[in-house]
């Protein structure tokens, strides 16, 4: 069992900031996530937020195959336009420059 894609799940989520919910509440949706939220992070916390924002569409298209000159460059992508969108919701942004 590869577990890495877990840990890189768990890794974004406890990282990333949900404005508005207390700290007992651990339940996340991808959807709560706003650019804003993903660029305010600096480092390797962006790093691993982004890089769970690829596994998760990676996961749902049921693909396991993909390029690293492909993702760095959506990854380039998805910051432009998150810097342009900061309200826009992180997981839309993603599939927007996916295509």
């Amino acid at each position: 069992m590869n577990i890495g894609p877990a840990l890189i799940l768990v890794a974004a989520l406890a990282i990333l900031p949900v404005p508005g919910h207390g700290q007992d509440n651990l339940s996340r949706t991808v959807d709560q996530y706003k650019c804003r939220d993903v660029m305010r992070e600096s480092g390797p916390n962006r790093d691993i937020a982004i890089a769970f924002l690829h596994g998760f569409l990676l996961g749902k298209s049921g693909n396991q195959n993909f390029n690293l000159d492909a993702l760095h460059k959506q990854t380039e992508r998805f910051v432009e336009h998150c810097l342009s969108n900061p309200d826009g919701k992180a997981i839309d942004s993603m599939v927007a420059v996916a295509r």
